[in-house]
């Protein structure tokens, strides 16, 4: 079976953002392992191999599959100038049709934290997505105590609508989520999702 090579790379001012490839496994399972402590507390239970070649190899393979059929935009977050990979983003559970809508995912590893890479990647991710993918609507959820992902949904533009109860499991446990959407026509206040 021939995967269509479709190839997603977006520019920011800072980072390039692409597609994960098999030799990113050890800077991966570093900066995973680095920021275990980090992350954990906001994501859903690591399985024992999580940090493994095969599951690595598995995601990358599962990002090829997921861009030349239309359902995800997988991204790694690399720095220009050291080609340092920073974290991830995944645009997921693209729907067509009439909902034309999309699933915001990010995850940034602790030594790169708080520093602007994350809001200039969503920045990047949600102007792809309204200009180039002709999506109307991007959704996003966090943990009610994840200030810093709220902070930096809403300084990018994402506009809070409402809680969800046990929306995902995070952690081992059912977790209660808020959620945040960004419109490509936003008519409930000025917001700079999507801009350039």
């Amino acid at each position: 079976m021939l995967i269509n090579r479709r190839k997603v790379k977006l520019d920011t001012e800072r980072m390039i953002l692409r597609a994960p490839v098999h030799s990113d496994f050890r800077e991966w399972a570093e900066l995973r392992s680095l920021s275990a402590d980090f992350l954990i507390p906001w994501e859903p239970v690591w399985a024992a191999s999580h940090l493994s070649r095969k599951s690595f190899t598995n995601r990358v393979y599962w990002a090829q599959r997921s861009i030349a059929n239309d359902t995800a935009v997988p991204l790694f977050l690399i720095r220009r100038g050291d080609d340092r990979l920073l974290g991830a983003i995944t645009l997921d559970n693209i729907r067509r049709g009439p909902a034309q809508a999309g699933t915001l995912g990010y995850w940034i590893g602790q030594p790169y934290a708080r520093e602007g890479y994350m809001s200039e990647a969503i920045e990047a991710v949600v102007h792809h997505a309204f200009q180039r993918m002709d999506l109307s609507r991007i959704e996003a959820a966090c943990l009610p105590e994840n200030v810093a992902s709220r902070g930096v949904l809403e300084k990018s533009g994402f506009k809070y609508e409402g809680v969800a109860q046990s929306y995902l499991q995070i952690n081992g446990r059912w977790r209660t989520h808020v959620l945040y959407a960004a419109l490509r026509n936003d008519r409930r206040g000025r917001t700079l999702a999507g801009q350039v």
